[in-house]
């Protein structure tokens, strides 16, 4: 049960984190709008956006379950810090769906950094 309630998290996020690519690295009007909001366009938008496909597959591969939760709740975090302060939970008009989907990510990958934590120390003891 662990096993499938971990996929169904890790799933969740990387398709979340993943989906939200196409429109980072297009250009696309919402994307640049947020940040240039926040005052981070574009290095912000390209650099939260390869954090994020790095994320997104560390979160599939089995051997980097808790890097990848590790790194997504980083970026997450960022995102709904700025959602918190600057942005608002709606952005445009999107009935607050991009706030959320971060705030989905954000559980998902606390749960699993909590559920892989001996994983995350291991690494971290070989560096």
């Amino acid at each position: 049960m662990k096993t499938v309630f971990s996929w169904i998290l890790r799933l969740v996020a990387a398709v979340i984190l993943l989906q939200t690519l196409f429109f980072k690295f297009s250009g696309a009007a919402e994307s640049i709008y947020i940040f240039e909001t926040v005052g981070m366009e574009p290095w912000g938008r390209y650099g939260s956006g390869v954090i994020e496909l790095v994320a997104g597959i560390l979160l599939l591969w089995s051997r980097t379950v808790g890097l990848g939760a590790l790194l997504g709740l980083g970026v997450i975090s960022g995102a709904l810090f700025f959602h918190l302060t600057v942005l608002g939970i709606e952005v445009q008009g999107d009935g607050g769906l991009l706030f959320y989907l971060a705030v989905m990510v954000f559980i998902s990958c606390a749960i699993l950094v909590k559920m892989y934590w001996e994983q995350i120390k291991a690494l971290f003891n070989h560096l």
